[in-house]
């Protein structure tokens, strides 16, 4: 069965790329989309910056055609900047506007924003019924199970968002005081799926890092979409891996690691280009340092350090290289 999100309609089974803080950069998330991403996501951005005009949230909202359907995550904790904030997000034309009520770090949590709703649900619904009624693009929301484990109440919320007039929901399986230790429990998600007085999209989201892991997913939970997020540092391929999957497909044999090195080697490009030579090579670290294409390969020690510590983008092709050449 194909997916509705507002005007949108997605295939079976579709996999979205989670919106991360230093992550999900334009060029992460066009290559996520060419290997099969259904939707991505920008960073998330604040409210209040994006009131104030500050220069690094606003170019955050840069987005293109070849990446749509696109959405834009914003956070907060007042009505009004959440509203200003979301009629200057329509201004760049995203497909979605997405509430961001899950964030459990410190310093967006503990002010009250992102996951620090769950402890304020009065305000967070006040925040979502306004945005809706300002602005005509679908809003969808993403959030977790709640505060603690003594206070599970994604049940109840899931109906309360959707009566505020959201177009879907992303549930992570975690409390906030999880972060994002122990397991996300599916359960809770599959059985906000299965409430017959939920008639909106449920996207799952939390420790999904396989193809047989998303099927199950799917197939024991019931979900409508599945939001993966951290599994995809340093593999944006991921998606093709899934989509592969699902669909019944052989795992494409020509994704080798020298394929695969030779994709993080264009987003490091990419990042260089859309940056500067020393930023976008910080910027791409994160992906290499999480890439699992180097696990197990012998005495990787020393080439790891010398990957982390390379400062010129032809000193660190360079040590690609010689990897490539090694495992030749």
């Amino acid at each position: 069965m194909t997916m509705q999100i507002g005007p949108i309609t997605f295939p079976p089974q579709p996999v979205f790329l989670a919106p991360m803080e230093d992550v999900t950069d334009i060029g992460f998330r066009l290559l996520c989309k060419r290997f099969g991403a259904s939707m991505v996501y920008t960073e998330f951005v604040s409210a209040e910056a994006l009131v104030r005009s500050v220069k690094s949230t606003i170019d955050k909202l840069t987005i293109r055609d070849e990446e749509r359907p696109v959405g834009i995550q914003i956070y907060g904790r007042d009505i009004e900047a959440m509203v200003e904030a979301a009629r200057i997000v329509e201004e760049v034309h995203p497909d979605i506007i997405d509430l961001n009520f899950g964030c459990p770090v410190k310093k967006v949590a503990g002010k009250g924003a992102g996951a620090g709703m769950l402890r304020n649900i009065p305000l967070m619904l006040d925040i979502t019924r306004e945005v809706v009624k300002a602005v005509k693009v679908p809003v969808t929301v993403k959030t977790r199970l709640g505060w603690d484990k003594d206070n599970i109440i994604i049940g109840t919320l899931a109906e309360q968002l959707q009566d505020c007039g959201i177009s879907a929901l992303t549930i992570h399986g975690r409390t906030r005081s999880q972060m994002y230790t122990g397991e996300a429990d599916w359960t809770m998600i599959g059985e906000v799926r299965r409430n017959p007085r939920i008639h909106i999209p449920i996207i799952g989201n939390g420790d999904i890092t396989t193809p047989e892991e998303a099927k199950r997913a799917f197939d024991d939970y019931g979900v409508d979409a599945m939001m993966v997020g951290r599994a995809t540092f340093g593999r944006p391929w991921l998606f093709k891996e899934f989509r592969d999957y699902l669909d019944g497909k052989e795992p494409d044999p020509t994704m080798n690691f020298s394929w695969k090195l030779d994709v993080l080697i264009e987003q490091l490009r990419i990042n260089v280009n859309r940056i500067d030579e020393y930023r976008g090579i910080l910027h791409t670290r994160r992906h290499l340092a999480a890439s699992p294409i180097f696990k197990g390969i012998p005495n990787f020690r020393s080439k790891r350090i010398a990957i982390l510590r390379a400062e010129h983008l032809d000193e660190l092709l360079n040590i690609l290289e010689e990897v490539r050449q090694e495992l030749g």
